[in-house]
């Protein structure tokens, strides 16, 4: 039997088109449920404003962190990184580079975007 690999896409900071704090409030209610349901998706990509949710002073890197030690690879997108300057500020996923996140898209079954 194959295993379903499922990748996530984060490309905002938050969740949806609401304002700022709904938005953040969302993602983090979102973590949380997929922590407690222990449903993992493979991959979770982070690209344009997304990144910004795994460096410092997020309100979701203890979430990202766990979700991380659970085997789900972050990936986060280095040009975007850089853009936002926030190379240095990263604390969850790897920095990586549109090719690792196409690999990741490529090698999923599904990919849903948040």
């Amino acid at each position: 039997m194959r295993q379903e690999k499922t990748t996530l896409i984060v490309n905002k900071n938050g969740m949806g088109n609401a304002e700022s704090e709904l938005s953040l409030k969302l993602i983090k209610n979102f973590l949380t449920l997929t922590i407690e349901d222990g449903s993992y998706p493979t991959y979770i990509c982070f690209y344009a404003e997304g990144v910004k949710l795994t460096t410092e002073g997020s309100p979701v890197i203890e979430e990202l962190r766990e979700i991380e030690k659970s085997g789900c690879k972050l990936l986060v997108c280095k040009t975007c990184l850089t853009y936002y300057n926030l190379l240095d500020k990263v604390e969850a996923g790897t920095v990586a580079t549109m090719v690792d996140i196409m690999g990741a898209q490529q090698n999923s079954n599904k990919v849903i975007t948040l």
